[in-house]
């Protein structure tokens, strides 16, 4: 085939008659992976060391030896992993009151102000409390008998109170900050879900949605995870929320994205390639074994696998270059690729997972062709769906949430939690720093303290940074 007076090369089969086949293809095994040199040097890199010393008494020496008839060799060294189970203490604060021998002003010692007033949540307790729920998918229900094997009498209203109120108290301030800092980034990538919420005035089992908006991974260094809820798909949430963006989406071929690229000249939407080989790959899998390989379906796939291949080899170089190494290297890969199946796109039957996968294609070419004019533009949305994951896990266990009210604070503390994990931070630490110093801040007209409290910040407290990779 030739594509810009140069020749690309594929072997296609026309052996497709068993492509309507829905058997189940038999199983691959996989190989044990090797296990890798200094793995557990990396794993105990960063933690606290507690050296525990084992000697013995010059008496016993010399029972052995003699007297004076031994020497030390070097100290031989093992490593345990310590564990202590959590611990719960009451924080009784004593403070001190004062007045004026002749005035009758009262003074009260500095001390913190109680996170929400009258109720016995602390910082610690709430990063608990949604670090279990939110990153960990633990719901509070199960919260509940956990405490309470520890003694805490805490119920499950309560927790659920304290998160909202702690959410939209808190947490949102930084929240709408990092909503702005988003706006300064030329790529970001977006992607949805769908979620029940039990009241929110409509009919039992009416979609809402809980929409994810990040930044590119290429940005390792300052990575923004924010999600929404919204009660719908609708194309006035996505153009509410990008409003004051300009530069490149990567989405997943959604229509109301398209619609909103086509209301502004300073937005333009890029499509996805992992999305355009899921229903080949459907296809093959639904194919015999022994015929899979002689699929157009197959094909299909590894042409695909050879553009992401290609562009594998210029992950490590900077946009620029790789754009322009994309243009000798990768153009000429996806332009056969499109050529080819606009050919065969009338010689699969219609509506067949085939037929669906070039016709995705064909429909998403101006959007799949964006990557290759934008060195900082990914080829695919799978860090968006991958940013969405902790919360489609979550929703097996909790199933719903049970008010709009939870909805907007679970989007809040999501988007804090996935933050922080993009960039390499405790959750639990990050939530109780937060939870401990927005308070503080509060009556503040100017929000510059919010920089301090980014996930980048160098004035993070060092416990906040995470001893491994979390990505």
């Amino acid at each position: 085939m030739e594509v810009d007076g140069k020749i690309v090369f594929f072997n296609e089969s026309e052996a497709v008659a068993a492509e309507g086949s829905e058997e189940e293809p038999e199983a691959v095994p996989r190989r044990k992976p090797k296990r890798k040199q200094g793995k557990r040097e990396e794993d105990l890199e960063g933690l606290p060391v507690v050296v525990v010393e084992h000697s013995m008494t010059e008496e016993e020496l010399a029972a052995l030896f003699g007297e004076g008839g031994w020497k030390q060799l070097p100290v031989e060294v093992y490593c345990r992993y310590g564990f202590t189970p959590a611990k719960v203490e009451v924080e009784e604060y004593h403070v001190k009151v004062y007045v004026g021998k002749n005035t009758a002003e009262i003074v009260r010692a500095p001390h913190p102000e109680s996170l929400l007033r009258g109720s016995l949540v602390s910082p610690s307790l709430e990063a608990a409390v949604m670090n279990a729920k939110y990153v960990n998918a633990v719901p509070l229900y199960r919260q509940e008998q956990e405490f309470l094997r520890y003694g805490l009498h805490i119920s499950r209203q309560n927790m659920a109170n304290w998160t909202i109120q702690c959410a939209d108290r808190y947490l949102a301030v930084l929240y709408d900050y990092l909503h702005e800092k988003m706006y300064g980034y030329h790529v970001l990538q977006a992607d949805e879900t769908p979620v029940l919420v039990n009241k929110d005035g409509r009919p039992a089992g009416s979609k809402s949605y809980m929409w994810v908006y990040r930044t590119r991974r290429m940005y390792t260094d300052r990575q923004i995870v924010l999600y929404e809820y919204q009660r719908s798909r609708n194309a006035s949430h996505p153009r509410e929320f990008l409003k004051k963006f300009s530069g490149i989406c990567v989405t997943d071929g959604y229509q109301v994205c398209h619609t909103i690229e086509g209301g502004r000249e300073d937005l333009r939407i890029a499509g996805c390639w992992s999305h355009a080989g899921r229903r080949f790959d459907e296809a093959v899998k639904a194919l015999p074994k022994a015929k899979q390989k002689d699929s157009r379906a197959y094909l299909a796939l590894t042409m695909i696998q050879a553009i992401y291949r290609e562009e594998k080899q210029l992950k490590e170089l900077p946009p620029q270059e790789r754009q322009n190494r994309r243009q000798l290297s990768v153009r000429p890969l996806v332009e056969a690729y499109f050529i080819w199946v606009g050919e065969n796109l009338p010689k699969v039957p219609q509506k067949s997972r085939t037929w669906e996968g070039f016709s995705y294609s064909l429909n998403q070419e101006k959007y799949l062709k964006v990557f290759l004019d934008d060195g900082e533009v990914p080829m695919d949305n799978n860090a968006a769906e991958q940013s969405i994951r902790g919360f489609c896990i979550g929703k097996k266990n909790w199933v719903m949430i049970d008010t709009v009210a939870g909805a907007k604070s679970s989007a809040i503390i999501y988007s804090i939690a996935e933050t922080a994990k993009a960039n390499n931070l405790k959750p639990y630490d990050y939530f109780e720093y937060l939870l401990t110093e927005i308070p503080r801040h509060l009556d503040d007209t100017d929000r510059a303290f919010l920089d301090d409290l980014l996930p980048w910040s160098p004035y993070l407290p060092a416990n906040d940074a995470s001893p491994a990779k979390m990505k």
